[in-house]
């Protein structure tokens, strides 16, 4: 078989996820170019073939998917006019799939975009693929049958992150790190200056052992802190020693489709503290028992999350750490394989 995907940003576990399906075929993607903010330096296995859509013109590409002759087509939105355009001409002849991880809000936009669907996506994809429930209710107002929409489009390395809880666990519960750990880009939608000032006014209010370690790079310059350490951007492969030496996952931010980084170090072991507008939240927080939500831009209950969690004893924290490990098992690279595979099946049987 030969799976196609017109993907935008590439990432790691979505590699990891495609590594799986090529067991059951060859896995072509053609790709937008590494985004500057987030470097990442990837490696790619002779399964998969990459396709550099910078170095193609639009009639280039339609020769290169008709040359790949493929059997099933994943598109990642509808962002790019271009993948649209690819797709159409197979429409009704294989599956094409959208996906989708835009939230349902019911604002303007959204609902205009249910009006034209018929016009501009239900005229050229098959099915929907999403990451979860808040993806799911929009799809299904697109127009797309519960039939053809599938869930659990994201998906962590599950085999890395539970390797890094294997080999971290013991240590932890010798010594819990009473350290939070915030990965992610720094700009406003990230929530991190709402972080800061949390953690800085609970410093102030109740000193205790307790840091953030940050992790990433962006527009707002890093606030200085005896308490708070910054990193920069790390590779992915340079990220164990410090997952080692935090305690707690956190996600303050203000507007966030999905976050697979939730579902990473939930496997990898560490309670989650997450923003309501993080969508991995329903799949991978279980309220009090692996952490605690709150409300976006709301430094309050920001400042009360925390607080939580420093109140707890060491053995809570460990309970809260394996209950994480084991929920992130929801969604595997396997699971996400079997739909590709299950899509073009179902399709086959029409």
């Amino acid at each position: 078989m030969n799976f196609l995907f017109l993907y935008t940003e590439l990432a790691d576990y979505f590699i990891n996820c495609c590594e799986e399906l090529s067991t059951h075929g060859t896995v072509h993607i053609i790709r937008w170019p590494v985004n500057k903010e987030a470097p990442f330096r990837f490696q790619f296995s002779d399964k998969l073939k990459i396709y550099d859509k910078q170095s193609y013109s639009f009639e280039q590409l339609i020769t290169l998917v008709s040359q790949i002759k493929p059997d099933i087509i994943v598109c990642s939105g509808w962002i790019d006019k271009d993948y649209l355009k690819l797709v159409k001409p197979y429409f009704g002849k294989i599956p094409t799939v959208v996906a989708c991880d835009t939230h349902w809000k019911g604002t303007m936009k959204q609902r205009l975009a249910t009006f034209l669907s018929p016009f501009f996506l239900k005229n050229r994809f098959s099915h929907a693929w999403v990451p979860g429930q808040p993806q799911y209710n929009y799809v299904r107002k697109l127009g797309f049958s519960e039939k053809n929409t599938k869930r659990g489009f994201y998906c962590c390395d599950l085999n890395k992150f539970n390797s890094v809880y294997d080999r971290t666990i013991e240590s932890k519960r010798n010594n819990f790190p009473k350290r939070f750990l915030y990965v992610g880009r720094y700009y406003d939608f990230k929530g991190i200056t709402d972080l800061w000032q949390a953690f800085i006014e609970l410093d102030k209010e109740n000193v205790s052992e307790w840091e953030l370690w940050c992790l990433g790079a962006g527009s707002i310059e890093p606030v200085q802190h005896p308490k708070i350490r910054h990193f920069g951007f790390v590779q992915p492969k340079d990220l164990e020693p410090i997952l080692a030496q935090t305690g707690i996952f956190i996600l303050p931010s203000r507007f966030e489709p999905w976050a697979v980084v939730v579902q990473e170090y939930g496997a990898a072991g560490f309670p989650l503290l997450l923003s309501n507008e993080v969508g991995a939240k329903d799949t991978f927080l279980e309220e009090g028992k692996n952490g605690f939500s709150f409300q976006k831009e709301n430094v309050k209950e920001l400042k009360d999350a925390l607080k939580k969690i420093i109140s707890l004893d060491d053995r809570s924290l460990l309970q809260m750490c394996d209950y994480s490990h084991v929920t992130a098992q929801k969604i595997t690279p396997v699971k996400w394989s079997e739909t590709v595979i299950e899509i073009h099946n179902e399709y086959r049987k029409k």
